[in-house]
């Protein structure tokens, strides 16, 4: 089953079960996944549903940090509530180490030596660790490993 079959099953639960947040958060999924099809005139596979994912849980925590220091609260609770339930679509995270090590066997390949490599280094590590990992925290460790 694909993810996207996942969470149309998720949201007739959810009806089901009448968890009326729940619903809300993978109806505005859904309504993302399909305007992303529409506007490209593609059928999403599952690498492709994991970034439009991870493009609203960035939203989310954007949102969050905002409403937090505004303080309102309510707004804070509501998004968190959205975040677990797109985070739990993601694929399982790679740790800080893994993410190391996969940039590192990266760099290798590609022979890049400094900074002027970052954008080629990026592009291919990209494409590897698409959803598997924290773009950040990859953003990190290829910076750390071409200013060695």
């Amino acid at each position: 089953m694909s993810l996207k079959d996942q969470i149309t099953e998720d949201m007739k639960a959810a009806m089901k079960a009448k968890d009326s947040a729940r619903l809300l958060t993978i109806r505005g999924l859904l309504a993302a996944l399909k305007q992303k099809e529409v506007d490209e005139r593609i059928t999403l596979d599952d690498a492709a549903v994991v970034s439009i994912i991870d493009k609203l849980i960035k939203q989310r925590k954007d949102s969050i940090a905002q409403f937090g220091t505004a303080g309102r609260t309510d707004l804070v609770d509501k998004e968190t509530a959205e975040l677990h339930v797109l985070e739990g679509y993601l694929p399982k995270r790679l740790s800080a180490e893994e993410v190391t090590a996969e940039v590192a066997k990266i760099v290798a390949e590609l022979g890049a030596t400094g900074p002027g490599d970052m954008g080629k280094v990026m592009g291919a590590v990209k494409t590897r660790l698409a959803g598997k990992a924290e773009m950040g925290l990859v953003s990190a460790a290829v910076k750390q490993a071409l200013s060695k």
